[in-house]
């Protein structure tokens, strides 16, 4: 049998068509293929090669930024953590907290034994403390202003001293109308510290340091809140009610001698003419600002809530069946330690839940409390309080430092602003709770809380909607 090659040479036709024209196309695709393959590569490697480029490109940038912030960080003098005059600033301020605070409620754990001398009901000796926290919220956007002419140092080491000499003359208060106005006119000079304070810290500490810089003078007020209480609660119920107000003139008094030797000099503060026509426009802007309202109606309800209740726990805890001596109902404001810690941990919070996160958890930890304290066991109602605290000194740190980063203009009539609807809120609770107190009892007062909470809840509600909504309408606009 013929072998292949044989039948090749045999038939020239055969051998012929390994180089026909078909064979020809398909070694031409294959090169084709390679050329193209080969091609494609150099667009890949070209494409690598640009990507490359690019992210180095990106790289530089940030480095750029980064090395623009370390510089503008390295050119800022404001204060930081650290720094010389940063712990005396907190030092100071968190003395001037405490000043504030031991007075301006110096005689809410005494109601009851003022209601047994002057004869007077709940509601009425409560004005003792709404006139004094009213007369403060009317009083602190004046002298907001004026501090912007005669700087906040200045301003708070005033207001300081007048409070501190009207400290002396209330004790000597010969009836219950006299105790009141001189209320009223401590509370007017104590309300150039908070607005001042704020705007203070906000000129002379750097930005990143500021939520706990405010955080500790908040830690300062519920030092003051509770150490005021507690002593005038225990000297009462030793030598009366007067003797208790004495103690803590000079307790203040104490305080303000260590703010004025502690307070740096203001080193960022350029001083503005009094110009009723641009305060005005000022506070109109704010006004106009949607975020700072709902801050300021946050401030205000959180601290109805809190005014609320310890305006009246002491007549809770003097009455049947808890019978407390004046003294351990003082000390019940030790529980005010802990909104000290809840204070200052408020910027972590807000770093790790954002400012609606943590308002959400400090309104959860408020109902909580408010609800616990309904039972008629002293244990739970001291949790309840504990509760209570948290979540009310949480909640007033994110807010008032949200205040103050909110504002680009005119930061001393925003935080003016914040604090005048912050004891407005103080004034009402307390006069809402204890006229609740006198007619349904303490779940009167819970009721009231409860509702202020839910304005809280809603308020954060509708801020967070209109957050989306924004967000929303700039990626259509972007599109």
């Amino acid at each position: 049998m013929p072998s292949a090659s044989t039948k090749a040479a045999a038939h020239p036709a055969v051998a012929d068509s390994r180089t026909t024209p078909d064979s020809l196309d398909s070694r031409d695709f294959r090169d084709a293929n390679a050329a193209s393959t080969g091609a494609g590569a150099g667009v890949g490697a070209d494409a690598d090669a640009d990507g490359q480029e690019a992210r180095e490109a990106h790289r530089v940038r940030a480095a750029r930024k980064a090395a623009a912030a370390a510089a503008r960080e390295a050119d800022d003098t404001r204060l930081a953590p650290g720094a010389p005059g940063f712990r005396r600033l907190s030092l100071a301020l968190f003395a001037a907290g405490v000043a504030t605070f031991a007075l301006l409620y110096s005689t809410q754990a005494l109601l009851p034994a003022v209601s047994a001398e002057f004869g007077a009901t709940a509601s009425a000796a409560s004005w003792t403390v709404s006139g004094a926290t009213g007369a403060l919220a009317l009083c602190v956007l004046p002298l907001s202003a004026l501090s912007e002419r005669f700087g906040r140092r200045q301003m708070m080491t005033a207001s300081l001293a007048v409070a501190v000499a009207l400290a002396l003359l209330v004790p000597l208060a010969p009836n219950l109308e006299s105790l009141i106005v001189l209320r009223a006119l401590q509370g007017a000079a104590l309300a150039g510290v908070p607005a001042s304070a704020m705007a203070f810290l906000a000129e002379e500490v750097r930005p990143k340091a500021l939520i706990a810089a405010i955080g500790l003078f908040v830690a300062g007020n519920s030092i003051g809140g509770m150490s005021g209480r507690l002593l005038t609660g225990w000297v009462a119920q030793l030598w009366g009610w007067r003797a208790g107000l004495a103690a803590v003139g000079l307790l203040a008094v104490a305080c303000a001698v260590a703010f004025r030797f502690l307070i740096p000099p203001a080193r960022h503060f350029t001083p503005a003419s009094l110009n009723p026509m641009a305060l005005g426009r000022t506070v109109r802007g704010h006004l106009a600002d949607p975020l700072l309202v709902r801050l300021y109606a946050i401030g205000a309800l959180f601290m109805t809530v809190f005014g609320a209740v310890y305006t009246v726990i002491g007549y809770r805890l003097t009455e049947a069946p808890f019978s407390l001596p004046q003294g351990v109902v003082g000390s019940i404001f030790l529980i005010y330690l802990v909104g000290t810690v809840s204070s200052a941990a408020a910027g972590k919070l807000v770093g790790r839940m954002g400012r609606r996160g943590a308002l959400y958890l400090a309104v959860g930890a408020t109902t909580s409390g408010l609800l616990l304290s309904l039972a008629d066991t002293l244990p739970l109602i001291l949790a309840g309080l504990v509760l209570i605290t948290a979540g009310f000194f949480a909640g007033h740190a994110v807010a008032s430092s949200s205040v103050s980063r909110t504002a680009t203009t005119g930061r001393a009539q925003a935080s003016a602003l914040y604090q005048s609807a912050y004891y407005l809120g103080s004034s009402v609770g307390g006069t809402l709770g204890a006229v609740a107190f006198h007619s349904g009892g303490w779940s009167g007062t819970v009721a009231i809380g409860l509702v202020a909470v839910f304005g809280v809840v809603s308020i954060t509600l509708y801020g967070s909607h209109s957050a989306r909504a924004a967000e929303r309408r700039h990626r259509l606009a972007t599109a």
